[in-house]
Parts: C-alpha cells; sequence; structure tokens
C-alpha cells in the first residue's frame, strides 16, 4: 500500500526540474529573437531603398512612394565642394540662398566656350575625389553659328550622367538649361521645365519642378535610377522634352534632347554633356491616323448618342514607342462646351478598339449650332497628356466630317458610322 504513495511522490518532485528546464529554454529563445531582431533592423538601413529613383532637388531626397513633410538637409564629406571649407550640417543649405527666386545663380561674366572658364565652373559642380569626364561635344564652340543659325538656336541644356556601381544605380543631374525662347510674348519670357524618359521603355519618367519667368533655368535636380544594371545601360537612351508652363492652355512645348548611351563610358566617374535643343519633329496631318465614329440624332427625345468605335494607324507619340491612346469626346452648343465624356485608355497600340457608347442631352432643337469634338490623347502617367489628333463634327465642318453630319440630321433615328482623318491638335 505505501509503494503507489512512493512514487507519486517522486512524480511530484520531477515537476518542478521539468518546469525550470522549459523555462530556461523559453528564455533562451526570447533572447536569441531579440538579438536577432536587432541585427535586422541594423543592417536594413544600409540596405538600397527599395524605390524605383529618387529624386534629389538641392540636397533634399523626396521618395516617390513615401513623401513626407521632413527634409533632411545635409551631405556626406564626399560632396564637399573642392578646397571649400567644412561647415556644420544644419548650415549646409545656406547655400542655395545665393540664388534668386527662380534657382538661378547670379550671372558671372564668362566668355563662352573658354578652357579657363570650363576650368573655374567644373570644381563648383563636381565633389572632391570624383573624377570628370567632359564629353567632346561640350567643348564645341558656339562664335562660329552664323547669324540666321543664331535665330532659329532653341538653347542648350547642361546634364551629368553616373552610374553608382555599389548601388547598381544610374544617376542623372539635370543641371541647367541656357539661351531658352520666350514662348510668352507679352513677358518675353517662359516658365520653363523639363520631362525626362528612358528609353525604350517608358517605365522611368520624371520632371523637373517649373521655374517662373526665366529663359536661362538652373534646375540642378538629380534622379536616381535602381535596379538597372550596368550593362544594360549601352541599351538605353535618354529624352528630354523641354517645355513652358502654361496655367490657360496646353504647356507649350520649346524642343526636345536625344541622348542614346551607346558607346558612353561611365566606369570613370561622372560625365558633364550638354546638347542644344533641338525642334520638335511635328507630324503631318496624314500621320495622325483615323477614327471609326457612329452618330445618331433622337429627334423625338433630342438627343444625340455617340458611339466611339475604334482608331487605327495612330503615330508613336514620342520616340519612346506606341502609344496608349484615349478618345475625349466634347459636346459644344454655341462654341461653348456644355458637356465632356471620355473613353478608357488602351495600352501600347496603334489600332484600339473602344466600343463606348455615350449620350448627350441636345438643349435646342436641332443640330445647326451643335457640334462634337474629338481629342485623342496619349496618356502619361504624371504628366499632362499629349494630344495626338483631333476630330470635329458639325454643321460647320468641311469634307467627309460636314457629309457625315449632314445624314444624321436628314436621317434621325438611323445609325451611322463612318472613318475620319485626324487633323492637328
Amino acid at each position: 500500500k505505501m509503494a503507489p504513495i512512493t512514487n507519486s511522490r517522486e512524480e511530484f518532485d520531477e515537476i518542478p526540474t521539468v518546469v525550470g528546464i522549459f523555462s530556461a529554454f523559453g528564455l533562451v529563445f526570447t533572447v536569441s529573437l531579440f538579438a536577432w531582431i536587432c541585427c535586422q533592423r541594423k543592417s536594413s538601413k544600409s540596405k538600397t531603398p527599395p524605390y524605383k529613383f529618387v529624386h534629389v532637388l538641392k540636397g533634399v531626397d523626396i521618395y516617390p512612394e513615401n513623401l513626407n513633410s521632413k527634409k533632411n538637409f545635409g551631405a556626406d564629406e564626399k560632396t564637399q565642394v573642392k578646397n571649400k571649407p567644412a561647415v556644420p550640417k544644419n548650415l549646409l543649405h545656406l547655400d542655395l540662398e545665393k540664388r534668386d527666386l527662380n534657382g538661378n545663380f547670379p550671372k558671372t561674366n564668362l566668355k563662352a566656350g573658354s578652357p579657363s572658364d570650363l576650368e573655374n565652373v567644373t570644381p563648383k559642380l563636381f565633389p572632391e575625389g570624383e573624377k570628370e569626364i567632359i564629353s567632346p561635344d561640350s567643348l564645341k564652340s558656339s562664335t562660329s553659328l552664323t547669324s540666321d543659325e543664331k535665330q532659329e538656336k532653341l538653347g542648350t541644356l547642361f546634364f551629368s550622367l553616373e552610374y553608382n556601381f555599389e548601388k547598381k544605380a544610374f544617376v542623372v543631374n539635370i543641371k541647367e538649361a541656357r539661351g531658352l525662347p520666350a514662348m510668352d510674348e507679352q513677358s518675353m519670357t517662359s516658365d520653363p521645365y523639363i520631362k525626362m524618359m528612358i528609353l525604350p521603355e517608358k517605365k522611368h519618367k520624371v520632371k523637373t519642378r517649373v521655374l517662373r519667368k526665366t529663359l536661362d533655368p538652373a534646375f540642378d535636380e538629380t534622379f536616381t535610377f535602381y535596379g538597372i544594371p550596368y550593362t544594360q545601360i549601352q541599351e538605353l537612351a535618354l529624352h528630354f522634352t523641354i517645355l513652358s508652363f502654361d496655367r490657360f492652355s496646353r504647356d507649350d512645348v520649346i524642343g526636345e534632347v536625344f541622348i542614346p548611351l551607346a558607346g558612353i563610358e561611365l566606369t570613370d566617374g561622372k560625365m558633364l554633356m550638354n546638347r542644344e535643343i533641338i525642334k520638335r519633329n511635328v507630324r503631318k496631318s496624314s500621320g495622325r491616323g483615323e477614327l471609326l465614329i457612329s452618330l445618331c440624332y433622337q429627334s423625338t427625345t433630342n438627343t444625340l448618342t455617340v458611339v466611339v468605335l475604334k482608331a487605327r494607324h495612330l503615330p508613336k507619340s514620342d520616340v519612346a514607342g506606341l502609344s496608349d491612346p484615349y478618345v475625349k469626346v466634347n459636346l459644344y452648343y454655341a462654341k461653348k462646351r456644355i458637356s465632356k465624356k471620355k473613353t478608357h485608355v488602351k495600352k501600347c497600340t496603334p489600332n484600339a478598339v473602344f466600343n463606348e457608347l455615350f449620350v448627350f442631352d441636345i438643349p435646342c432643337e436641332g443640330l445647326e449650332e451643335i457640334s462634337v469634338e474629338f481629342l485623342v490623347l496619349d496618356s502619361e502617367r504624371g504628366s499632362r497628356n499629349e494630344v495626338i489628333g483631333r476630330l470635329v463634327l458639325g454643321a460647320a465642318a468641311e469634307g467627309a466630317s460636314g457629309e457625315h453630319w449632314k445624314e444624321i440630321c436628314d436621317y434621325p433615328r438611323r445609325q451611322i458610322a463612318k472613318w475620319h482623318m485626324l487633323c492637328d491638335g
């Protein structure tokens, strides 16, 4: 009878031992997990940010996918200008005060094309310890241009290229533009900004800020593109579009610069380049493409049914490749827009199929003072969409457009479809 009691006591004596062992293992696991988390946090700080690009505007890092109000002014010792004494981090942004409201540096009396000027300017543009390469094209003097060529000049774009092998990042710095033409005839000035994209793919699109009332804008904006292998750089090209902002209408295109990166070596450091801005290629009306439109006028309900069916032979919106077209439909009464609609965007196609129907209420009897405008646009995320072509149907229209409008007036309640050539926007 006493044997079972002894066994139960031994079992009770073993329980604290087991509990102590499990507690020890739990404590070791918790400490190990805490140490691992701390190590991961420290290592994550040194990793490359998982962003497509980083926009540096005058020393301020702007992460497009995580914008916040914190602006950290500062730079490493590597970014200090040569022979310039070190200053505290909280005073680094004082250099910006040397610029005017448009971000321009005070003009100095330098001779264009002088080698001595390049030696004086270069240390200010690039940090100490970094190698500089000035492209041969940037040393060409403009003094040999004739008077006719000077009148047609659209200015010069200055920029630099660099590849960061440590972070596998391609860095483009848009420095400034000089000698831009005046797009505003009243103030005889412009409000320039620059759009840039990497070709042949249109994944990386960026643009600078707008600088007001200046023909010599100093942007000094850096765009860093991560995830581009150096072996792929030779296959890419840069396309810059220089525009002038217009608050009340479409922005004016000043010109463009196209830079193939084939043959450009970035292994030795940052490369300073400049290119003359050329006039943008103007497409002829015959190359704008065609639009298939179906119209039906309901005289009993006083409505106009518009069906945007198809588009074909649409041109490339730029040197980047195919367009992403969509159609915007505007209804006008007595030359005043009273209604607007638009279709969905069709990706990367010159022959888009829309098949979208819109019904407009007509505010008067008959279609004598009614007109319909069709704008075919190229969708560009992050910037203003470009007009590919334009079509206007109405009583005042001529040719095939006027005949189509006359048919729907003569034959109400009948759906009439026709192809129309697009003209300049």
